[in-house]
C-alpha cells in the first residue's frame, strides 16, 4: 500500500492500517505453524476463515478438511519443527496476497526402531481477507521446492535426559 496520497502527502493512517494488517497476517501464519508443531488443531484452524481452501499437493479441500489431514499426517511423527522464513505481503484494502518461505523438519520412526529426519522446504502462496477486523487465510497453495530424507538420531536426548524438549498435545514447556 502506498502511504502517499494523491496530493503527494504522507498518509499516516494508511501506513498504520497497512502495518497492522501485516502484523495480523504474520500472527495468523505463526498460529498455523505452532498448531502444526504442537498438534493443536484448534490453534491451527484459527489461521483460516471458514470458507478457506487449501491445496498442499497431497490433498485439496476446506480448512476443516485440511486441518484434519495435517493433524493426522503429523500425529505419528515423533516431533516436527516448522520454520517461517522471508515473506512478501501485498495489502489492498480488506484483502491481501502473500508468499512465505518455510522449512519443516519431521522426525519419522523407522521399522527398525530408529528415526529418519525428513526435511521439506517450500513456499506458501496465500490469499487473505479481513473480516470483522480479523485477518485470516482464505486460500493457500503449498509449493514444495526441495525434500531431503536422512537417517536421524535421538542421541542428544539420550545423553541429556534433563534438557527441556518440545512437546505436543499440550505437553510443551511453553504452555
Amino acid at each position: 500500500m502506498d502511504a502517499v496520497t494523491t496530493k503527494g502527502r504522507f498518509d499516516l493512517e494508511a501506513e498504520v492500517r497497512d502495518l497492522a494488517a501485516r502484523r495480523d497476517i504474520a500472527d495468523a501464519a505463526a498460529r498455523y505453524m505452532r498448531g502444526l508443531d504442537r498438534l493443536d488443531p484448534v490453534l491451527q484452524r484459527t489461521a483460516f476463515h471458514d470458507d478457506a481452501i487449501v491445496d498442499c499437493g497431497l490433498m485439496k479441500g476446506s480448512a476443516d478438511e485440511f486441518v484434519d489431514f495435517a493433524q493426522g499426517f503429523l500425529a505419528d511423527m515423533g516431533a516436527t519443527h516448522h520454520l517461517l522464513g522471508q515473506s512478501r505481503i501485498a495489502v489492498t484494502g480488506e484483502t491481501a496476497s502473500g508468499e512465505w518461505y518455510f522449512q519443516a523438519w519431521h522426525s519419522l520412526p523407522t521399522p527398525e526402531g530408529g528415526v529418519r529426519d525428513l526435511f521439506i522446504s517450500g513456499r506458501y502462496l496465500d490469499e487473505y481477507a479481513c473480516r470483522d477486523g480479523d485477518w485470516r487465510i482464505v486460500k493457500r497453495v503449498l509449493v514444495t521446492d526441495w525434500v531431503k530424507d536422512d537417517p536421524g538420531t535421538l542421541d542428544f536426548f539420550a545423553a541429556n535426559p534433563g534438557a527441556p524438549r518440545g512437546g505436543r498435545r499440550g505437553a510443551d514447556p511453553s504452555q
